[in-house]
């Protein structure tokens, strides 16, 4: 067989070959019926069945139970991760104080204007002092234990 390059490339067969046109006459094959089938409502113009239609049958999303509801008092915080806030600290060797605005800037949050809870999720050894909207119980007694502050920002 030939090397293959751009020079010579073709298309595999029947690649290229016309479709069928529905509706032209018997002698194309797809006359009459054009596809369509004898009577009933799939044969008729304009034609369709709203989705999840099951002929008259109960359809599936109405035999299946609703569950739960929207709490529309929920509020909705991005995690921070001890394992980031040590990451950032070795990276940039400051370990004074971890501001809301400095967060952001560092680039350790997805959303600007998101409420921030810090979690116990890796070690910290250096004292830093971390402002967020929330901490979890075992972050704020490791922050601490490291020498550092967990500052509640309300």
């Amino acid at each position: 067989m030939a090397i293959r390059n751009l020079s010579n490339l073709r298309a595999p067969k029947k690649a290229n070959e016309n479709k069928k046109r529905i509706g032209r006459g018997m002698g194309s094959g797809m006359g009459k019926t054009s596809t369509r089938g004898h009577k009933g409502q799939g044969s008729r113009s304009g034609s369709s069945l709203m989705r999840g239609f099951e002929g008259g049958q109960m359809p599936l999303h109405r035999r299946l139970p609703k569950r739960g509801f929207t709490n529309i008092f929920r509020v909705e915080y991005q995690v921070l991760g001890l394992d980031r806030i040590a990451e950032v600290i070795a990276e940039t060797g400051d370990s004074s104080e971890l501001t809301l605005d400095r967060i952001i800037s560092l680039g350790l949050l997805r959303k600007k204007n998101a409420l921030i809870k810090v979690l116990n999720n890796g070690e910290i050894t250096t004292a830093i002092t971390v402002h967020a909207h929330k901490f979890s119980k075992t972050a704020k007694e490791a922050i601490e234990k490291a020498g550092g502050q967990a500052i509640v920002i309300a």
